[in-house]
């Protein structure tokens, strides 16, 4: 059984950085990769940032050039680092790993969020 825990949200102005920790504890064989969700009320769940096991990123365009996603594999731990923070980035973020599982196919494990709240 896994569990993620994240860390590191808050309240901060515009213009402030944050950054967002989540552990990956429990039975790991393999990462495939993890990444960040965040959710906002009244919309979607949207893709913040993914890693994969060989380092590659992917970001939504709306955090290019502001936001860092990086991992630390020794510790199945995975950073979101986010700067120049806007209002419209509030929203809780969940932390999310997709893990290779022995019976054959990888299970997507999730975080229980982190509010971030930007203020103006």
């Amino acid at each position: 059984q896994v569990h993620l825990v994240e860390s590191g949200g808050g309240l901060v102005q515009a213009g402030g950085s944050l950054r967002l920790s989540c552990g990956a504890s429990g039975s790991i064989f393999s990462i495939n990769h993890m990444g960040w969700y965040r959710l906002t009320p009244g919309k979607k769940r949207e893709l913040v940032a993914t890693i994969t096991n060989d380092e590659n990123t992917n970001y939504q365009d709306s955090v290019k050039g502001r936001f860092t996603i990086s991992r630390n594999s020794a510790l199945n731990t995975v950073y979101l680092q986010m700067n120049s923070l806007k209002p419209e980035d509030t929203a809780v973020y969940y932390c999310n790993t997709n893990i290779q599982s022995p019976y054959g196919h990888g299970i997507d494990y999730w975080g229980k969020g982190a509010l971030v709240t930007v203020t103006s």
